[in-house]
Parts: structure tokens; sequence; C-alpha cells
């Protein structure tokens, strides 16, 4: 167990007149939670809302984007002894602050900041669900649901996250849909990270390599039916995790040899996206994919599964093709329709970009959740000090009441 306090102000913070919120993680590590995390603690209002940031864990690339960033670590175990201990370091560490709204991104951290702050009185308190919540246990799921019990408010970064814990129980008036922001770097035009080949096309798959529910292996196995038909065609994993080496024995076993190339773990992402005709994401299980998001913003066209929070972002023959969860065969053959119309991959990339920066920019995002912030205030008696953001909450709050 340990603890640390914030000891650096993030730039814009006026203390004397923004309100004391408290963002927390689990880690830093590369991911899509992570990577919104730290997005939306630079990005919310600084002479609105004065940002304090904390983890379970300080580990992960991304720990140097974050200043001050606090850790309360539950030493091994959310539900033992110890973990309690910190969450009472962290009920201080709130009331010393003075915060006034809560916020964890992912399960873990709902687990740990979510009773802290209630244990403090902190006015404004919200979890997040950022998952579909079938890759928890059925008692990592209870638990978490019990622990929404006590927050104001829970966000989901999709529709499908939100009907999950409808249906769980969770009640509508809590659950809030806000999808993810993406910064305006994700729309910069950059230089591919390889070189762009005459007649080479590229499909790529950006996703860590450390569950098998992401289906790396599926891309793997329809790359090897693509291949013989489409001698141009490369193939390209970005991201790096245990799952490597399994991976790598399957690519000898397909007989790809050349055709495949690993980046590893990358933090370029736009340029590796400049050196894709095609992104993918044939995961089992997802809720607001930040790889489709930031493939539409660099104007690629997405063939992923259609779970989750994919199809509301991918638009079939708008923005991407979906296809359905498991099915090889339909798999392959999206790809190959776009692999075989070029005007159509063209068309689908400058459509999904559009669509991007008119409903999932960062301005967009971090807009409702300052929205939320106030609402919630209001309904607790704790108005800000400035009501400039009063007023178009309801774009934040959707109802997923049936």
């Amino acid at each position: 167990m340990s603890s640390s306090a914030v000891t650096e102000e993030p730039r814009g913070v006026n203390r004397g007149q923004a309100t004391p919120i408290f963002l927390m993680t689990n880690t830093l590590e590369t991911g899509g939670s992570e990577r919104q995390f730290v997005t939306m603690a630079h990005a919310l209002d600084g002479e609105t809302f004065s940002v304090n940031a904390g983890c379970l864990k300080r580990i992960g690339p991304f720990v140097s984007e974050v200043e001050g960033l606090a850790e309360f670590s539950p030493a091994g175990s959310l539900f033992g002894i110890r973990s309690w201990r910190a969450r009472l370091n962290l009920s201080r560490f709130l009331r010393g602050k003075h915060i006034q709204v809560a916020q964890s991104f992912d399960f873990y951290s709902n687990l740990m900041l979510i009773p802290a702050s209630r244990f403090a009185g902190i006015p404004a308190i919200l979890g997040s669900h950022r998952q579909l919540g079938d890759l928890l246990t059925a008692r990592q799921f209870h638990a978490q649901n019990v622990a929404f019990r006590l927050c104001d408010r829970v966000v989901c970064n999709s529709r499908a996250a939100a009907d999950r814990l409808y249906r769980a129980g969770v009640a509508a008036r809590k659950l809030c849909v806000i999808p993810n922001g993406l910064p305006e770097a994700a729309f910069a035009t950059v230089q591919p990270a390889l070189p762009l080949n005459l007649g080479v096309l590229r499909i790529g798959m950006i996703s860590r390599m450390n569950d098998p529910v992401k289906r790396h292996d599926m891309f793997l196995r329809v790359a090897a039916k693509l291949a013989p038909r489409f001698p141009q065609l490369q193939f390209v994993l970005i991201g790096d995790g245990p799952l490597r080496p399994g991976l790598e024995r399957l690519l000898q076993e397909l007989a790809l040899g050349d055709r495949v190339v690993f980046l590893g773990e990358r933090h370029d992402v736009p340029a590796v996206l400049a050196a894709l005709d095609i992104s993918v994401l044939p995961s089992a299980s997802e809720s607001l994919s930040n790889v489709i998001l930031e493939s539409m913003a660099a104007g690629v066209p997405v063939v992923a599964s259609d779970v989750g929070g994919s199809p509301e972002l991918v638009e079939n023959e708008k923005t991407g093709l979906l296809f359905s969860s498991e099915n090889e065969d339909e798999f392959r053959a999206a790809l190959e329709a776009l692999l075989t119309q070029p005007e159509l991959r063209r068309t689908m990339g400058s459509t999904a970009r559009e669509c991007a920066r008119l409903r999932y920019s960062i301005g967009a995002a971090t807009k409702r959740y300052q929205d939320l912030y106030e609402q919630v205030l209001l309904e607790k008696g704790h108005p800000l000090r400035s009501a400039s953001m009063v007023g178009t909450f309801n774009s934040a709050h959707q109802d997923v009441s049936r």
C-alpha cells in the first residue's frame, strides 16, 4: 500500500476559482481507457475545473504525460484489508484537496474510488463502464454493480455498454453515454511510419497482444487466405504483449513468411495509420474502440466484428464494413470487397474522417463531461462559481431505458 499527493498543478489551473476534481484510473499502460484518461485530464477547462489525477499503480508509458499523479495501491487485492487502508488514505486525500467531483475510469478504479469518495462525502461521484462486462467474472461484475449503487452517475462510452448495465439492474437515471473523444492530433497529416510503395496494399491491426479476445489469430488465418490472391498485400500487426510468441509461431504454421510485419508497441498511431489502406478489429468484445475512432480520424476504412459499440461507429458501407463475430468467411469477404474497390476505400475513408471530426472530437466529449459534472453538482446543491456551461447537459445524458 502506498499513497502520494499531487505535487504540481496542471498547466492552466487556477486554484482560487476552479472547482477541484479528481480523476482516477488503474494504471497508465497502453490502452484505450488509459489514453482517454490522459486526454480528458488535459482537455478539461482549467478555468472552471482544477484537475487532480490518481491511479492504483504508477506504471506505463503514459505516466510522464500526467503531472503530479497520485498513487493509491490496493497492495494486491481490491477485496483485502490493505485495500481498505488505501481507500481510507484516498478519502483523506480527497477531503484535503476539497474535491467536489470524483470520477473513476475503469473497473479497478471504480472499486477503489467510489467507496472512498462516499466515505469522504464528495458531492459528485461518477463511475465508468468502458467495456461490455462480458470479460469480467460474475463476482467482479456483481462487485462493480454494488459500487455503482454508491455513485451519482455511471459514464458509459457506448450505448451497448449502458444497455448491459441497465439489464443488470443499474438505474436508468444513473446511466450516461458519452463517447470517447479524439484529440486534434488524431486528425493531423503526418509522415507514414512505413514507406508508401507503389502497388503495395497494407491491412493493419492495432491492438495489445495480451488477450485472446482481440482475435489476432483470426486475422492471421484470414491473411493466409487472402495472401495467394493478392500478392501485393502486406499485413501489419501493431502492439505487443505475452501472446506475441504464439502469434509468431502461428505465422510460421500458416507459411505467411515476410508477408506479415510486426511493428511492436507504438505511440505514433496516426503515423502508423497513414501507412495503412485498411484497419481491422476482429475482437470478440468491444465497448467503443479507440482504434476504430483513430482509424476514422485518419481516413482509413475499418473492417470490424459487429460486437458491442462497434456498430455505433462503423456505419456499414459508409465508414467501413462489419462482419458477424467469429465468421472468418464474412471477414475475408469484407476485406476482399475493399481490396478490389479502391474508390470504395477512398470514399469510406473520407466519410469516416468527416464523421469522426463532427461527432467524436475531444471538444465535444469534454463539453459533455463538463456539463455532466455541473449538472450533478447542481443536483447536490453545490453549483459552480460560473454557470457558463449549463444548458447543454441533455446532449450528454442519454436515457437507456426502453
